[in-house]
């Protein structure tokens, strides 16, 4: 069984930066994309971003394009979400997730795995 580990949460101010991480526990498994996702209180599962493992092709919201950077280490099967320019509306649990197969990137239903989550709180 595939585990999905994340870490880098936390509190941060208005402007601020903050990394994920998400560790993969198994190093053979065929995977298509990682992505994240992020659920604020009252609100659904959103697409933040998307990396295509091989090609390292990114995906960005719109929400986040220019602020937030996506990358993977295919060495430590870990992928990264470089957060900048910090905002409120940023505030949600972020989950990393793992595709197996090629479809719509941006799909959460599309996901096979995914991580327990990561609480990131931006104060103004």
């Amino acid at each position: 069984q595939v585990q999905l580990i994340e870490s880098g949460g936390g509190l941060v101010q208005a402007g601020g930066s903050l990394r994920l991480s998400c560790a993969t526990s198994e190093r053979t498994f065929s995977r298509f994309a990682m992505a994240w996702f992020r659920q604020a209180p009252g609100k659904e599962r959103e697409f933040v971003s998307a990396i295509r493992w091989m090609d390292s092709r990114e995906y960005y919201s719109d929400d986040v394009k220019g602020r937030f950077a996506i990358s993977r280490d295919i060495a430590k099967n870990t992928m990264y979400l470089q957060m900048n320019s910090l905002k409120p509306e940023d505030t949600a649990v972020y989950y990393c997730a793992v595709k197996q197969y090629a479809s719509p990137i941006t799909a959460a239903g599309d996901y096979e795995y995914w991580g327990q989550g990561t609480q990131v709180t931006v104060s103004s």
